[in-house]
């Protein structure tokens, strides 16, 4: 028999929601956990505490949402894919199976992230460096296995292909391809 769902006590989920087994939510009493209505908590997924999210959020299994994180409204966090601490998102977002977001993060409305995409946050991998996430943009499109150093900017309605190691800003409604990351020359690749 598959273990039950725990749940601390600081605990607001809203109406209609599915909680399957073997889910965690909440990793102390006193710092609130916050979920719309109409979600979907496939097993196997852990939400820390402090963590507010909209209506129409769903989990694959085995998702993880760490503390300090705001989700907005229709978003997917995919099987196997983790939200680190401190991170903002916006609404009708979906983030594909085994995508790591790393923490201090912002994903903006309407955006893609494909699966296996990773973040990253320390520029220097040095203990106590201050940490900083990418900023993905409205409408952005990241293609599956692409990395997105930190600090970088994903511009509105810009597409990262699959692959591509993201070292800097990617302007609005440009496609950039590669290791590293270059503007795709429309003319040249038909």
């Amino acid at each position: 028999m598959p273990p039950k769902s725990r749940a601390y006590r600081n605990l607001t989920i809203g109406k209609d929601c599915v909680i399957q087994d073997d889910v965690i939510i909440g990793n102390s009493d006193k710092d609130p956990v916050i979920i719309g209505d109409h979600a979907l908590i496939r097993s196997g997924s852990i939400i820390y505490s402090n963590v507010k999210i909209g209506n129409g959020f769903k989990t694959g299994h085995r998702a993880l949402i760490r503390e300090n994180s705001e989700i907005g409204d229709n978003v997917l966090i995919g099987t196997n894919a983790v939200l680190d601490g401190n991170c903002k998102l916006g609404s009708n977002i979906s983030v594909q199976t085994g995508a790591y977001i790393t923490a201090f993060t912002t994903v903006e409305d309407n955006v893609f992230i494909g699966p296996w995409v990773v973040t990253a946050n320390d520029k220097y991998m040095l203990t106590g460096a201050k940490l900083i996430g990418p900023t993905i943009k409205k409408g952005a499109r990241i293609g599956a296995n692409a990395t997105l150093l930190p600090g970088v900017v994903i511009g509105e309605g810009a597409v990262v292909g699959s692959g591509s190691v993201v070292t800097k800003d990617v302007a609005p409604g440009k496609t950039v391809v590669g290791n590293p990351a270059r503007e795709l020359n429309r003319k040249n690749s038909r």
